[in-house]
């Protein structure tokens, strides 16, 4: 048996990143061969074995076949007969088809190098029109690797599987995982340009899709466009290292422009109200987790007030932290508050400009849990009182307390 050192360790040795998993195919091997050298096997579409001692992936070299429409239509050829080219040409990207020898040659067929060198993202064959997962991936590397382009034909082939219906064929949880991970790049706002380019976006998230051509006043929104608003919001959550469930509160908090009526645009009154109704859609569509649908919940119905607060007195201020259940989970609103200044900051020229509004609303916060409600429901049942006044000692006090530490009339 030959074994290789193939996809992403290849790639990213080649780009002078750091390698952090290894991926290897195992040529001219059976399972028999594999288990009687001590490896595991753990695949079951195809022959997945893990290293007796490393606990790394060797993969059979195979070939596939096209079998029904979607992720999972696909049949498996393992036999020592399928060569290294033969996995290789199976692959979706160049920069993903390059093989490592053992004595560091590479083989590289597909002409992967010299992509990498001029920076493209270009499939390796056609049979990458027979997985429609494969235009989410790449457009998840183009997130990863902003200064890579998506060649010209490539992007050509991913229109064609979209109007093929390709796109539709995909399984809400591979949806959901690929998007998920593009959210987490360097610049998740090219993936959503990749896909908005070649058609899927319009399948697979049209609530966001409309938001392009959408006009905002040009005060508030010196980059007027919805859509490239959006953009500019998702690289500031990036470039601010916010976690998963902002970036998706970020995705999807103003949903609701795309349905403004056209006889009130550039307003977009009561935007936040339809941006939750839309949330819940789409949450639901794609099963997303509850951390990222609670939270995104929480910023698409309060951005507007949270952008506003500063004008807030104190009562005012503690319904907006109790609307957001920031007593309750005061680190989800600290994550509430880190998508709003994304949200803020995601504007054209304002990128730099300070966001007060999040540490005054955090010293709103700490003043209200500061107050002993325990002392406040002894006092109440020495007075003979229970329920609902009980409760509102506690608000009153809270009040008090924000009106404060915020230098507030009280």
């Amino acid at each position: 048996m030959q074994i290789y050192m193939v996809g992403g360790a290849v790639r990213d040795a080649l780009l002078g990143l750091a390698v952090h998993d290894h991926d290897w195919v195992v040529v001219d091997a059976t399972p028999e061969q594999m288990m009687a050298e001590g490896y595991l096997p753990v695949g079951k579409d195809f022959p997945v074995f893990l290293h007796p001692q490393t606990k790394e992936e060797y993969a059979l070299a195979r070939t596939e076949r096209k079998t029904a429409r979607g992720y999972h239509g696909f049949a498996f050829h393992t036999e020592p007969g399928v060569t290294l080219e033969d996995d290789l040409a199976r692959r979706d990207l160049t920069i993903n088809a390059i093989a490592q020898a053992a004595d560091g040659s590479l083989i590289d067929p597909f002409h992967g190098q010299q992509d990498v060198r001029q920076r493209v993202l270009r499939h390796v064959t056609d049979s990458f029109r027979e997985d429609p997962v494969r235009i989410l991936r790449l457009a998840r590397f183009a997130a990863r690797f902003a200064d890579f382009s998506v060649a010209p034909e490539t992007m050509d082939l991913m229109r064609g599987m979209v109007a093929e219906g390709e796109a539709d064929a995909l399984v809400a949880e591979r949806v959901w995982q690929e998007l998920a991970r593009g959210l987490m790049e360097a610049r998740p706002s090219r993936m959503f340009e990749v896909l908005r380019d070649c058609g899927a976006l319009a399948v697979l998230l049209p609530e966001v899709d409309r938001l392009w051509g959408v006009p905002q006043r040009a005060d508030y929104h010196p980059e007027v466009d919805t859509g490239v608003h959006l953009l500019m919001v998702l690289d500031m959550s990036a470039r601010l290292e916010a976690p998963l469930a902002a970036r998706f509160a970020c995705l999807t908090h103003d949903l609701g422009k795309g349905t403004t009526p056209a006889d009130v645009l550039p307003r977009h009154i009561g935007h936040e109200g339809r941006s939750a109704r839309l949330l819940k859609d789409v949450c639901e569509r794609l099963r997303v987790p509850t951390d990222c649908r609670e939270l995104a919940d929480v910023v698409a119905r309060e951005h507007g007030n949270i952008h506003r607060s500063g004008d807030l007195g104190a009562t005012a201020t503690m319904r907006l932290l109790e609307r957001c259940d920031a007593m309750r989970k005061p680190q989800r609103f600290e994550q509430v508050l880190l998508a709003c200044e994304c949200d803020a900051r995601g504007r054209g020229g304002l990128q730099e400009q300070a966001y007060p509004q999040r540490q005054r609303l955090l010293q709103a916060l700490a003043a209200a849990q500061s107050v002993a409600t325990n002392s406040i429901a002894a006092q109440a049942q020495a007075a003979g009182l229970s329920g609902p006044k009980v409760g509102e000692m506690i608000h009153a006090a809270r009040v008090a307390a924000v009106a404060q530490a915020l230098g507030l009339p009280a």
